[in-house]
């Protein structure tokens, strides 16, 4: 069930509160409840926070080698966001009492026209419940929007959840031809 709110934030019913902006509360499998919005500059610490509590296996799937801690320069990267050839959407939880960041998905235009590399990012203890299945849909749904016609990412050949989220999204897979150790899925827009 997804239920899509625009302008003027959910109504003071939800969990969430008033939000304003485009965004939307999406149940998953499981029944919890997560908000689904644009990533905005003032998540910059929670998209910090976010990469400091991933596991080491999340962290070496996300950016393809170990990562202790986001770097200002890597945070400059992810938060630099224009909504058309770099886009973001950010999956916000309760946790306590705080807004945590939960999951997130994003694509960066790449140097061949029409094409865009994306990447999707969920929490260790909020996987297997369809949130990357949401944020990657959304993602998909404003790539074509804004005239992508081919959408890709380049993973570890042993990342099984991205090979099974990539089948279910309908990506094609291949061996990367430079690394034996990367896959490549690609999705026609």
């Amino acid at each position: 069930m997804s239920t899509s709110h625009s302008d003027h934030g959910a109504s003071s019913g939800t969990p969430f509160g008033a939000i304003e902006g485009t965004h939307w509360i999406d149940t998953l499998n499981d029944g919890s409840a997560v908000l689904i919005r644009p990533l905005r500059p003032d998540d910059r610490q929670r998209e910090k926070d976010f990469i400091h509590r991933l596991s080491e296996q999340a962290c070496r799937f996300r950016f393809m080698g170990s990562l202790k801690e986001a770097s200002p320069a890597l945070l400059d990267q992810l938060m630099d966001i224009d909504e058309r050839n770099r886009m973001a959407f950010i999956a916000l939880a309760h946790d306590n009492g705080e807004l945590r960041e939960v999951g997130i998905s994003r694509y960066s235009a790449s140097g061949d026209a029409g094409q865009c590399e994306c990447a999707v990012t969920v929490a260790d203890d909020w996987r297997h419940r369809g949130l990357a299945v949401l944020l990657m849909r959304r993602l998909i749904e404003v790539a074509r929007k804004n005239g992508f016609r081919k959408m890709f990412s380049t993973d570890a050949a042993e990342n099984e959840p991205m090979r099974e989220l990539a089948d279910h999204l309908g990506f094609q897979r291949r061996r990367d031809p430079d690394d034996a150790t990367q896959v490549i899925h690609t999705l026609d827009l």
